[in-house]
């Protein structure tokens, strides 16, 4: 079957056309002017399609402005109430008191009386050490002076002998009936014994001391609490052998948890700020609203260094009759530098310095809706509001921020959250 292509008509010159038959166009043969008419349109079309995106544009974000995008101010009445400037450091709690007490014998823990978490008063028995060795070195020294002292009644002896020889020997060469010589060995014999008696006097005293050491190691078998307080570790076991000849091992461990010490740690910067006796307390992770206070008592000299971090360690402490405060707890402290009573304070955010920080000013809003500007006198400030101690008034409304609806709306939330006292910082 024949492929059908389109039929190409070529134009006859007029020649070849009969006389009286005027030229014909053929039917689809493309016009010279048919493209530019097309192109035209399209142009058309699009223009009117951006026009119609830009005028929606432009109402659409006009609507927007008007109705939420709106300027405003954030404003806070001027408040009475507390404020305070503090210092804040992160500290540990600890007992006030806490003694390893440990045996001062070798040998085995014969019993174990306590267990961690009892109550002992001072003096208490706490364990108790095999002392049959020791028993049986007490013996041993007790035999050896008995043999000294033997010793010694025979050695006096000798030098009461030696002495009345002496005295015989001067009547004997006085009367020219005995020699000088015997009268000299009579003297030495004597010295002698004497000499004696002092260098077994020196062995009593020794065995002596040996005993009475015995018996203070026979004492130490016993191990007693050194002071009223609460078990809070126990490290040895009954049946353990204790050797006590190179350092002293520890039994058991006694606090007094009837008051804490809070050990900050401060920074060298705020180091400076601290001085003996100022004000502090602390709150706890799982106690925000509660305060223990104290007050400063000591400021360790020799810091400690972290990271390059220089940190200062001051003490304080605080009574813990309930024994809610335990060991090792966490606390965020507050070393107190000034500190007010219901005065007037407005946000941080709403005073401006000038002239250096020599003058303050502040925005209040007017009775007719504008803002004037006010000199104020600045007191006690802390990294959230300050005190006013002239220059306003309660319940004047005073600037502390601009911006659209709903950052004006976020920064009064903020400020309405950090209103009253030192911010939580836990």
């Amino acid at each position: 079957m024949a492929e059908a292509y389109p039929k190409i008509v070529e134009p006859r010159s007029p020649e070849s056309l009969p006389q009286g038959q005027p030229e014909k166009t053929p039917p689809h043969a493309p016009t010279a002017k048919a493209k530019p008419r097309r192109r035209k349109g399209r142009v058309f079309l699009l223009a009117g399609l951006l026009a119609i995106l830009g005028i929606g544009g432009w109402y659409g974000w006009k609507t927007y402005n008007a109705a939420g995008v709106t300027q405003a101010v954030v404003t806070e009445a001027v408040a009475r109430g507390d404020i305070e400037n503090s210092v804040t450091a992160s500290g540990l709690l600890s007992p006030i008191r806490d003694v390893d007490v440990g045996a001062q014998v070798s040998g085995q823990l014969k019993s174990l009386k306590v267990d961690v978490g009892d109550m002992v008063t001072q003096g208490q028995l706490i364990a108790e050490i095999d002392s049959a060795s020791i028993e049986t070195q007490i013996e041993i020294a007790d035999a050896e002076l008995a043999n000294l002292d033997a010793q010694m009644t025979d050695k006096k002896a000798q030098v009461v002998l030696a002495a009345a020889n002496l005295t015989r020997q001067r009547s004997l060469v006085a009367g020219n009936s005995a020699a000088q010589s015997a009268l000299d060995e009579a003297v030495a014999a004597l010295a002698t014994a004497e000499a004696n008696v002092a260098a077994l006097e020196a062995q009593v005293r020794k065995q002596q001391a040996t005993l009475k050491d015995a018996r203070i190691s026979l004492g130490y078998t016993k191990i007693y609490a050194p002071l009223a307080g609460t078990i809070v570790e126990v490290v040895a076991k009954e049946g353990q052998t204790l050797n006590a000849n190179q350092s002293a091992p520890t039994i058991v461990t006694v606090a007094d948890l009837d008051t804490m010490t809070v050990e900050a740690e401060v920074s060298e910067a705020d180091i400076g700020k601290l001085s003996i006796g100022m004000e502090a307390y602390f709150t706890l992770l799982g106690q925000p609203g509660e305060r223990y206070a104290g007050t400063l008592r000591q400021i360790k000299p020799t810091p400690s260094t972290e990271n390059n971090v220089v940190l200062y360690y001051a003490l304080f402490d605080v009574p813990n009759p309930d024994r809610h405060l335990m060991m090792n707890m966490t606390a965020q402290v507050f070393f107190v530098q000034s500190r007010a009573t219901e005065v007037l304070t407005i946000p941080v955010a709403a005073l401006r310095l000038r002239e250096g920080g020599k003058r303050s000013e502040v925005a209040v809003v007017s009775g007719d809706g504008g803002q004037e500007v006010r000199t104020v006198e600045s007191g006690i400030r802390n990294r959230v509001r300050v005190e006013i101690r002239s220059g306003l008034s309660e319940g004047d409304k005073v600037v502390v921020g601009s911006g659209t609806d709903g950052r004006a709306s976020n920064a009064q939330r903020a400020t309405t959250r950090t209103r009253g006292g030192p911010p939580p910082m836990f």
